[in-house]
């Protein structure tokens, strides 16, 4: 039996994993010390989240683009997001005004890639043409 990843499924989870990150950080920055975790300012953990994120993002986009619907759409949405996930990084004092844009169109991104997907092939799962 052949293993099916649903790669916008893992982007999207991958996208809302790094906003939790993202927002639960600061409420338990104070007890992650006494853990003798250092997550916090690692700019080295912060790229290579970011870089993860876009190499599986960028897979899955593509995967659906060549294979089922030659839109770039989704494209343009996700290096969107990924330029305000890397703006965040570089304006701190931003972060948060950064981080929501950035997910917003990273999330909307590979739901659209999805449902562009689902139109292709509509007796799958139920999905529409007029889904989109």
């Amino acid at each position: 039996m052949k293993l099916k990843i649903n790669w916008d499924a893992l982007g999207i989870g991958a996208s809302l994993a790094c906003a939790i990150h993202c927002a639960l950080l600061p409420l338990v920055l104070s007890s992650l010390p006494v853990f003798g975790i250092n997550i916090v300012d690692n700019k080295g953990f912060e790229f290579f989240m970011i870089g993860l994120a876009c190499a599986i993002g960028a897979y899955a986009l593509s995967h659906g683009y060549k294979k089922h619907h030659k839109n770039i759409v989704p494209f343009i949405l996700f290096f969107s997001g990924m330029f305000f996930l890397l703006a965040k990084e570089v304006w701190h004092q931003y972060s948060v005004i950064l981080l929501i844009p950035a997910v917003v169109l990273i999330v909307l991104s590979h739901y659209i890639n999805f449902k562009l997907c689902r139109r292709m092939f509509p007796e799958k799962k139920g999905a529409q043409i007029s889904d989109l």
